[in-house]
């Protein structure tokens, strides 16, 4: 249920096509929530049949339309709501954990390449979320832009705050999970050590 209120969330801004939706869905929720276009498109035409989004035919190309896609007030009232709301939390699912667990089974080069793997994608994540902060404190973020561009002066501060804000904690996980490799690497390095020792 979170994609669509990540769609209403960008749709908030600007009205918006399925392809320009899923373009800005990856560089702005999309760090938060992945959802491939093989789900967004379906997701609007179920708002649209909920009425909390409308659709109309705008031209495109010489010959051509395409859809695009308007919050309804319904709509609008849809994400207050949901934002309002208390989250549900689901069960943890992480399967580098679950594998770290019973590293036992797996022989110490393996181990030692997957927590590689786990620092390294960490890594560009890291990379990825430090980079939005700065286009943040810099006022250079596109999405952040736009969506200042519609939200009243009063407002414009806590907008930028909240966003910053969801980015630090991304970072911070990103930090912690590679600590968390790095630790693990150490481990396999001193049960080695007694094993051989």
């Amino acid at each position: 249920m979170s994609l669509r209120f990540a769609l209403l969330a960008l749709l908030s801004v600007d009205a918006m096509t399925g392809y320009d939706l899923h373009k800005r869905f990856d560089s702005s929720v999309g760090h938060v929530w992945y959802a491939p276009d093989s789900q967004i498109y379906p997701e609007l035409r179920k708002m649209e049949a909920d009425g909390v989004v409308t659709a109309e035919e705008v031209p495109w190309g010489t010959k051509g339309t395409k859809r695009e896609y308007s919050i309804t007030d319904a709509g609008r009232e849809a994400l207050r709501g949901w934002m309002n709301a208390m989250l549900p939390y689901a069960r943890f699912r992480d399967a580098m954990h679950l594998k770290s667990a019973y590293f036992e089974w797996a022989s110490p080069d393996a181990a030692r390449a997957q927590l590689r793997a786990h620092i390294a994608h960490y890594e560009g994540e890291l990379a990825q979320w430090e980079e939005q902060i700065h286009q943040i404190d810099t006022a250079t973020s596109p999405m952040l832009n736009r969506r200042l561009a519609v939200t009243p002066v009063q407002d414009k501060k806590r907008t930028v705050a909240f966003k910053r804000y969801a980015y630090e904690g991304l970072v911070q996980r990103a930090e912690q999970e590679i600590a968390w490799a790095r630790d693990g690497l150490r481990l396999i390095d001193e049960l080695e050590e007694e094993k051989d020792g």
